[in-house]
């Protein structure tokens, strides 16, 4: 590339330099290039694509301008000049993004230097000894940061109250930075060797301030692919604890330049009770902190743990008002009916479903308790063994998160009660406390007659969307046709509720029949009985109860939550799917997708031919080659080598992948959410920062160390 540059340039000088000696010397003016070689998405710099190749010259411009004739066309530059230079692009950057944060155009700043058309010949003035010792002492830093942040090294050290008083020990990034001048830093042993032992070498406001600078500039890689991807869905995880404060993580979704469906961790969002101060502070942070242009977003999704989900749907209507195209939709990686449950607003629920998750991680936690387990249904399901060997292996992994969750906890009930009592009343010294106390808790809960009949109602209502859930985790076709289903899924649940008089009289008398075989007293709940004190009505029945506090709720919130989540406008983008060459097969090949696409008109490059074209694409996969096999997902249809040639085909598909219903297919590009899950995992509570969490998660993608100090000798002069 660097001979392309040399020749197109006319420069027969350079031909005898090496790319190394026209990278570090030698600059070319960005009016040389075509606007499409060229990234502005950076406010900080201008990024040339891995193909550029400058084509715009005027050669004969200096014929007519004697000055320029014998004018210098380029410069070799010492090291020091090289700095000025980055310095000077910082310094017009900075000033060209100041009056640009408030109105919301990052994404099209325009950050190219306009002056000159032939190679530059900057004047700038030298940095001073002291300055060039500044930048490199500021870079030192920012690396022992990087470090940290990759290797998930958290900033404090020992706590202050585990020290005798009057003692004083380094904290992580000290203990680093004294390491690094042992090793031989200069830079730094010349700032610090006058410094007091017991002094910080760095205050933590400092540190603060430059985590700040490190996650921005490592965030603003990711964002840059998204804006030049230009469309893009928002997905956010379980609320989690950071040092004390709840946050939200956010993954963004979008095609990459290799057509490569790809969903990254941006971030971590400070939750509010409130949800409408969180929709606003969730747009503000989207928008204007992290530069996405909503427009361009397509749709939305939120996996939330039980009492949240009410607020995050706030946030989502908010959004839809402001943005209909950013379709509100399921996530992937969450079961249908795990999500449907957690979305019910019923306190029984919830605490069920903790129970549950407690239940899971105990056992998960203990390779005995497992054998245990395994023992207990072994004795339970002499009688079928198949059904018993099923159990221990769900039991083996996270089969809180499953279609059929409800189902396998009432059939494991009996098992794990059995096992959780043997644990807390053995006297031996084979279990330690902490697992004797949690067994003990546990089983308590599990043998509350809340708790069963709540689950055994779960398990009955969520029953009619089961198949449905799991279909809609699939294949390509089977999100398709599951699409086309939902209308009986919802005529089914609208029969119960007709009916619920009858379904809740069966539900009720199986939780009786599997609280009698666990010896549990069937009863109203205490917390009823309490606050009913002398108003206790003696008419009201268990089975009542729970018909109204339980049964008709549940019902009805999992019929609206249905609706909500497959809009007309979600379906007819499901209904697009049909563009899948597999699908498209299926339906012998008489589908008609123009009529669900215009949701998506303004999004295609030629809207008017799409009926030709779509037409074109129909006859291509019909009269295939015997040879050929069609394509079975949208990640297969997107790496088609003559894609290019259906260029309506080929925006319509990258819009609809992007639907967070739709699965990640290639595991290598869907990383994010389990790095995500990996760090909080490894972390303990009051370790986590989400400034140190977006360096590890995100600890391949490339950062530039003069940009960050550059941004912060600005920032904080």
């Amino acid at each position: 590339r660097c001979q392309r540059w040399v020749e197109n340039c006319r420069r027969a000088d350079l031909e005898d330099k090496t790319p190394d000696q026209l990278n570090k010397h030698y600059r070319l003016c960005a009016k040389h290039f075509e606007t499409s070689m060229i990234c502005r998405s950076s406010p900080y710099r201008t990024v040339l694509r891995d193909n550029a190749v400058p084509t715009i010259f005027d050669l004969t411009s200096h014929l007519n301008n004697p000055h320029s004739r014998h004018r210098k066309r380029i410069k070799e530059l010492s090291e020091e000049e090289i700095r000025t230079l980055k310095q000077q692009k910082i310094d017009e950057a900075f000033e060209r993004k100041q009056p640009t944060q408030e109105s919301n155009e990052n994404n099209e700043q325009n950050t190219v230097p306009e002056e000159g058309g032939e190679e530059q010949e900057e004047k700038a003035v030298p940095l001073t000894l002291e300055e060039r010792e500044n930048k490199d002492y500021l870079k030192s830093l920012f690396e022992i940061l990087i470090l940290m942040g990759k290797q998930n090294i958290p900033l404090d050290g020992h706590n202050v109250d585990e020290l005798p008083e009057g003692v004083f020990t380094s904290d992580n990034f000290q203990a680093l930075l004294e390491y690094r001048i042992n090793g031989g830093d200069e830079v730094l042993r010349r700032r610090f060797e006058m410094t007091a032992v017991n002094l910080e070498y760095c205050s933590k406001m400092q540190q603060k301030q430059m985590l700040e600078i490190c996650e921005s500039c490592v965030r603003e890689e990711t964002l840059r692919e998204v804006r030049d991807s230009h469309f893009f869905s928002i997905v956010t995880d379980e609320v989690v604890d950071i040092a004390g404060e709840e946050h939200l993580p956010v993954l963004v979704r979008f095609v990459d330049d290799s057509h490569n469906l790809r969903e990254e961790f941006i971030g971590f969002l400070p939750y509010e009770a409130d949800p409408e101060i969180l929709a606003v502070k969730f747009h503000t942070t989207i928008t204007e902190k992290w530069g996405l242009n909503m427009e361009y977003c397509r749709g939305q999704a939120y996996i939330v743990s039980s009492g949240f989900a009410s607020k995050m749907k706030v946030v989502a209507t908010r959004l839809l008002e402001k943005y209909p195209q950013a379709v509100y939709t399921l996530c992937s990686s969450c079961a249908l009916n795990v999500w449907l449950a957690k979305s019910v607003p019923v306190v029984g629920v919830s605490i069920a479903l903790g129970t549950m998750e407690e239940v899971c991680c105990l056992f998960n936690q203990s390779p005995q308790l497992l054998v245990e387990l395994d023992n207990t249904i072994s004795a339970l399901f002499q009688d079928n063994n198949e059904k018993g060997n099923e159990l221990k292996k769900i039991c083996r992994s996270q089969w809180t998160g499953r279609h059929d969750t409800f189902e396998v906890l009432v059939d494991l009930l009996q098992a794990l009660v059995l096992c959780l009592d043997a644990v807390s009343s053995d006297l031996s010294v084979r279990w330690n406390n902490f697992i004797v106390g949690r067994a003990f808790v546990l089983s308590s809960a599990l043998t509350d007659f809340d708790f069963i009949v709540t689950i055994v109602i779960m398990k009955n209502v969520l029953s009619f969307t089961r198949a449905f859930g799991k279909n809609l985790q699939g294949q390509t076709s089977d999100v398709f046709f599951a699409a086309g289903s939902l209308t009986a899924v919802l005529h089914s649940l609208n029969e119960v509720m007709e009916n619920i008089e009858v379904y809740h009289e069966f539900w009720f008398e199986e939780a009786t029949n599997l609280a009698t075989k666990l010896d549990v007293q069937i009863k109203l709940p205490g917390k009823f009985r309490r606050t009913q004190q002398g108003n206790f009505d003696p008419d009201m029945t268990s089975e009542n109860y729970y018909k109204e506090i339980l049964s008709i709720p549940t019902i009805e919130h999992i019929i609206q939550e249905l609706k909500d989540i497959f809009s007309e406008q979600h379906l007819k983008a499901l209904k697009c799917l049909s563009l899948v060459p597999s699908v498209m097969g299926q339906l012998k090949f008489n589908t008609s997708e123009e009529h669900h696409a215009d949701m998506f008109k303004n999004d295609l490059p030629h809207p008017d031919t799409l009926s030709a074209e779509l037409h074109c694409w129909r006859i291509k996969w019909k009269h295939r080659g015997k040879d050929i096999e069609l394509p079975a997902t949208i990640y297969e249809a997107l790496h088609l080598p003559d894609i290019k040639f259906f260029p309506n085909v080929y925006a319509l598909l990258k819009v609809l992948c992007l639907l967070p219903l739709m699965k990640v297919e290639n595991e290598k590009y869907g990383i994010g959410r389990k790095r995500l899950k990996a760090y909080l995992k490894n972390t303990l509570t009051g370790q986590r920062s989400s400034n140190l969490a977006l360096l590890n998660i995100n600890f391949d993608i490339k950062h530039d160390l003069d940009l960050m100090v550059d941004t912060y000798i600005k920032l904080y002069p």
